[in-house]
């Protein structure tokens, strides 16, 4: 399902889906769709979704078996693929016989997936005299008479959708400015209607529907006059319907557009009661609802008649385990599929729609992520698994056989030379607070290793735990990653949201703080060798942990974080401050919860103290986390570490504290070759590591 609306402290997971392997052949990496979960938690994103996943090239292509199926293509291919470098590439789709995906500047569509150099030109970016553009996202008319793309640059936010009318001499028809999601319907006139809704400000609350050729027009649908609340379009797998997704951080309301008469007006599911979250998935004239009514406020699966779609009609159809977080659902002619996470191992469970089955299956404990398929084909629901350390594998579950089928063929050596735990600390409430540690398998004497802490805890987020060559040329080098998921990120489900939120998010940070306490204490790296990291939100908790208890680090990097949550929270001139409510609080109307912010923010509680040092990535014009307030609390950590270097006499070694402006108004650029070099030096100095053979490693992966 997909998700677009954008805030100000949180970022997607996305950019792992845009890896492609490249050594001696090249590749083309497929887009994902966005996940359920990601839906639900409203992260940035550049969204990559697809009607199709494209098998990789391989030279020798031509001498496979016409009649293999797709994944039997794509695993004979990967047997000979070399993972050994990686690029990032551009969004690409599938539609009908056609290809279409992003060639140097141009969008191109091809008749042979696998054939890169016979393609046609459909329009050049450069005509948009942007920076740098790229492809974000394709979207295909039903009769294939146009194609929509969706446009940006890494520099910023702002995006262009344009509409190019398929011909023997192909011509853009129109552009559109600040297009979130879009989607394109056919009407009982044959008339392809693409609807699309308008962002403005970071928010998004206007849907349009616009139509082409001789009849053109374009009206604005729908408006949400509610601050708090944002829109992004979903169309059914089966195309049958299309879905407008009204929602804010706990509370959603779904609309329907009939895809065969998208000109009617839309059918109300049910109107939005607080609390309750529901997402609709469409099968034979039955609706599919993931939803957390009921007890316990967990997701659950539910199903309903479409033409009685309101929620008195819905009958429990499956729930989850405890402590389960459904990362994704996919629909099939048969089967629905649960791509679920449980006590931090993925499950996937397969329901037959027929005898109402279920099959549970545990997936390898290496992974710590999927990447999504959308995928066409009935027999089979292919999907990847990767981790911080471990490229993508695809694996295969066809429905006839009943099986999992993974790739085969060349094994990535990190199998061999790495380990991955999973451990828990005990919270000082008794919380269990899991966390997976990454480490060389040969490593002696773990306790003098650097260590290398993750954390975020906001929105009900899981942790990123996407495939980064960084990180794994980390652990090549000795060091010891932990990713610590605390209460308030979303991997136990929607509760351990509830429970690291508003007046709970202290517990996010005591979680924190016994995280590496249990890491220290079970002889993983100590305080002097030890590091942290984050990003945005999650800034609030590493921000904090620096006041509170600043003796556990050596050093911290942190990109474009949220370090001053409360005067951030009480300026409503900023345009996402209404939909941050139900994350933070409203300290302007709310003295309890003005008072309880003052204990956590971390620009609100640095004082004279030693400090581990700091190196602070921000971006000049970004939106969500406003420069201002990042310069504000550098600022006033210098003035604290000075003050306390004073007090402390000649000797005191100061730590050091970087502040990197980036130009441009992203709000963060994960796959910056600057950035990631900058931080990677800032910690090998801090820690007096010899940082030679980090950089010959990284050049491997990344293209300098």
């Amino acid at each position: 399902m997909q998700k677009q609306h954008l805030n100000h402290c949180n970022f997607a997971d996305h950019y792992y889906n845009r890896i492609k392997l490249k050594k001696y052949h090249l590749t083309k990496c497929l887009q994902s769709k966005p996940t359920i979960s990601e839906l639900a938690r409203n992260i940035p994103t550049r969204s990559f979704s697809s009607k199709d996943f494209l098998p990789i090239k391989q030279e020798n292509e031509k001498s496979l078996s016409e009649n293999m199926d797709a994944f039997e293509k794509v695993r004979t291919k990967l047997e000979t693929q070399p993972q050994e470098e990686y690029e990032i590439i551009n969004a690409e789709v599938k539609h009908g016989g056609f290809v279409y995906y992003q060639e140097g500047c141009c969008l191109v569509r091809s008749k042979d997936e696998e054939d890169n150099d016979n393609y046609e030109v459909l329009f050049n970016l450069e005509e948009l005299k942007l920076d740098q553009p790229f492809i974000d996202c394709i979207r295909v008319a039903p009769d294939e008479k146009y194609v929509a793309a969706k446009i940006r640059t890494e520099d910023s936010e702002a995006s262009t959708c344009i509409v190019v009318k398929l011909s023997d001499q192909p011509v853009m028809e129109a552009s559109f400015p600040n297009v979130s999601s879009f989607e394109w319907v056919k009407d009982e006139e044959e008339e392809d209607v693409l609807f699309y809704t308008f962002q403005r400000n970071l928010r998004c609350h206007d849907v349009y529907r616009a139509t082409f050729g001789d009849n053109k027009r374009n009206e604005r649908f729908y408006t949400e006059k509610d601050p708090s609340y944002f829109v992004f379009l979903y169309l059914t797998k089966d195309s049958r319907f299309l879905t407008i997704n009204i929602m804010n951080k706990t509370t959603s309301e779904v609309w329907l557009i009939d895809g065969l008469s998208p000109w009617d007006p839309p059918v109300l599911i049910q109107k939005r009661i607080h609390g309750v979250l529901y997402y609709v998935e469409h099968r034979d004239d039955e609706l599919y609802i993931l939803t957390n009514v009921g007890e316990p406020t967990e997701f659950k699966l539910m199903r309903t008649a479409a033409d009685t779609p309101a929620i008195m009609n819905w009958d429990l159809f499956f729930t989850m385990k405890r402590n389960t977080k459904v990362v994704d659902l996919d629909m099939f002619k048969d089967h629905c599929v649960l791509f679920l996470k449980h006590s931090n191992l993925l499950y996937v469970n397969v329901i037959g729609l027929a005898d109402d089955s279920v099959r549970s299956l545990k997936l390898p404990p290496w992974a710590c992520g999927f990447i999504m398929d959308t995928n066409s084909d009935p027999k089979n629901c292919p999907f990847q698994l990767c981790s911080p350390i471990r490229p993508p594998k695809y694996y295969t579950y066809k429905f006839a056989e009943g099986k999992l089928f993974e790739e085969t063929g060349h094994e990535d050596p990190i199998t061999k030379t790495s380990r991955v735990l999973r451990l828990e600390a005990k919270s000082k409430d008794g919380k269990s607070v899991p966390m997976t540690i990454f480490h060389k398998t040969d490593s002696e004497d773990l306790q003098k290793k650097p260590l290398l802490v993750h954390v975020y805890g906001a929105y009900g987020m899981d942790l990123k735990m996407n495939f980064r060559p960084e990180r794994r040329v980390l652990v090549d080098d000795g060091w010891i990653l932990a990713y610590c998921h605390v209460r308030g990120g979303g991997e136990l489900g929607l509760q351990w949201h509830a429970d690291g939120r508003l007046t709970k998010k202290l517990n996010g940070l005591a979680d924190l703080e016994a995280c590496i306490k249990t890491l220290h204490g079970q002889g993983f790296s100590q305080p002097s060798l030890t590091t942290l990291t984050a990003f945005s939100a999650g800034g609030v908790l590493v921000g904090a942990l620096c006041n509170s208890n600043p003796e556990l680090l050596r050093a911290v990097t942190l990109e474009a974080p949220f370090l001053d949550v409360l005067n951030t929270m009480m300026d409503t001139t900023l345009p996402l401050t209404l939909e941050e409510l139900e994350e933070w609080g409203n300290p302007s109307s709310d003295e309890k919860h003005k008072n309880y912010i003052k204990r956590y923010c971390p620009y609100q509680n640095i004082k004279p103290q030693h400090y581990p040092s700091i190196h602070i990535t921000a971006y000049e014009n970004d939106e969500r986390v406003p420069l201002k307030g990042i310069v504000n609390y550098t600022e006033k950590l210098k003035e604290a570490i000075t003050e306390h270097a004073k007090d402390t006499g000649e000797g005191y070694q100061a730590p050091n504290v970087v502040l990197d402006i980036q130009p441009g108004g992203n709000h963060v650029i994960e796959d910056s070759h600057k950035k990631i070099t900058a931080q990677i030096k800032f910690l090998y100095e801090e820690l007096g590591l010899d940082s030679t053979s980090i950089f010959e490693n990284l050049k491997k992966y990344l293209k300098f």
